[in-house]
């Protein structure tokens, strides 16, 4: 009776911890996900009416923008089109490389090492007259602008 009792204690142990090792990983994979938004909008305009996140410095006729954020910190992504191909006044040249603290299908690979331009806490560059920028979250700490999670 003894002998039966441990193997099934045994067995119920090796369930939980198999139970754990597959469903940690998912669990944290799910919340992971909850705290990022992900949007397009027509204009820069219209981005910046929905979300108080969204750059001011985004021109409001910046057209196709696609935007990701997490809402447990800083890290932002920002793709547009500026009709006229130029950057907002509030940019100035770049220095160094801050690589983006998140992806995104649409987001172009190898971003950080293209970064000309600082557009106030957002690293980025244009190619023709696509707009690409980032935020990190390491930034945001820093200049003690910590983002209160939703």
């Amino acid at each position: 009776m003894l002998k039966a009792g441990l193997v099934i204690a045994g067995a119920a142990a090796a369930v939980v911890g198999i139970g754990a090792v597959v469903g940690i990983p998912m669990v944290e994979s799910r919340l992971d996900g909850r705290h990022e938004q992900e949007a397009t909008y027509p204009t820069g305009r219209d981005a910046k009416a929905d979300l108080d996140s969204v750059p001011a410095w985004l021109p409001d006729g910046a057209t196709h923008v696609r935007y990701k954020m997490t809402t447990a910190g800083g890290d932002r992504l920002l793709v547009a089109d500026l009709p006229d191909g130029r950057l907002p006044g509030d940019c100035v040249p770049a220095r160094g490389h801050v690589h983006p603290g998140m992806t995104a299908s649409w987001f172009p690979k190898g971003a950080a090492h293209k970064a000309t331009v600082r557009c106030g806490m957002y690293s980025g560059y244009t190619d023709g007259t696509k707009l690409v920028a980032w935020q990190h979250d390491h930034d945001v700490r820093e200049a003690g602008q910590v983002p209160r999670p939703r």
